[in-house]
């Protein structure tokens, strides 16, 4: 048996020797996951049943990337991309927006603040940070729901919408902020998302080219996953049903932003 296998416990080795087909593996806090995932994606390029530049591991933060980036690492494995949601998208946009869409690929901002205070000045109000941070979430909270402006304009009376303004002030803002947006060519976050799914969905060959890259999937922490990133890991994967989903419904934190245990 594979040294790899070996130094796994009776559960991780399950995982580890499971290499083809969807998975979903349930694990709790300390229970070795990021170990066992790791070990399956080395055990499975030693058997030769994946390329290391065929695999995707996808975690939630570039530094659970890293580490999972080191423990392969240490494992002998080099070449395989861990990577977040946002840094695969964003690198799928910068090879495909110029062949695609034509010019650079525009500038994306870290934060939405600077744009909302600038589109409450256009609107003449004068809001407290607290305020404009509330107004953020929303706009985040309707792209990784795939919604419309206008769809959100149907149920934002249901949405926690900051005390301080009213629904209409908030749409108003909202619309604001992406006129500003796109008049500086910027995107945010969220727009990373929805642009590299657009493009999936809308050009075949960036489908055929992403799908032929990207073969094996192992996305850590599934139980955070929102609906749009759910959506473009279908879009990466077509239909191949390689992808093993780890994650603790119980530890689910970014509910509050789109995720669905």
């Amino acid at each position: 048996m594979s040294a790899l296998i070996e130094s796994l416990d009776e559960d991780q080795r399950k995982v580890a020797l499971s290499l083809i087909g969807p998975m979903v593996v349930l694990a709790g806090a300390g229970s070795g996951k990021t170990r066992a995932i790791t070990h399956r994606i080395a055990y499975g390029i030693e058997t030769g049943v994946y390329a290391p530049d065929k695999v995707l591991a996808l975690s939630f933060t570039t530094k659970a990337a890293g580490e999972m980036r080191s423990r392969l690492a240490h494992l002998g494995v080099n070449g395989v991309a861990c990577r977040t949601f946002h840094a695969t998208a964003l690198s799928h946009l910068s090879n495909f927006w110029p062949a695609v869409i034509g010019g650079d690929l525009p500038s994306v901002r870290s934060g939405k603040a600077a744009l909302l205070t600038m589109a409450a000045d256009q609107l003449s109000l004068k809001l407290t940070t607290e305020t404009l941070r509330g107004v953020a979430s929303e706009i985040e909270w309707r792209k990784v729901r795939m919604m419309s402006p206008a769809q959100y304009a149907e149920i934002v009376e249901t949405r926690p919408i900051p005390q301080a303004i009213t629904a209409d002030i908030a749409l108003s803002l909202m619309a604001a902020y992406e006129r500003i947006k796109d008049a500086r060519r910027e995107l945010d976050f969220e727009d990373v998302l929805l642009l590299d799914l657009g493009m999936i969905e809308n050009e075949e060959r960036v489908a055929a080219r992403i799908r032929e890259q990207l073969k094996f999937f192992v996305v850590d922490e599934y139980q955070d996953v929102s609906p749009v990133q759910r959506a473009l890991l279908d879009a990466w994967r077509g239909e191949r049903a390689d992808v093993c989903v780890v994650g603790d419904p119980n530890q689910t934190i970014f509910s509050f932003a789109g995720a669905s245990a």
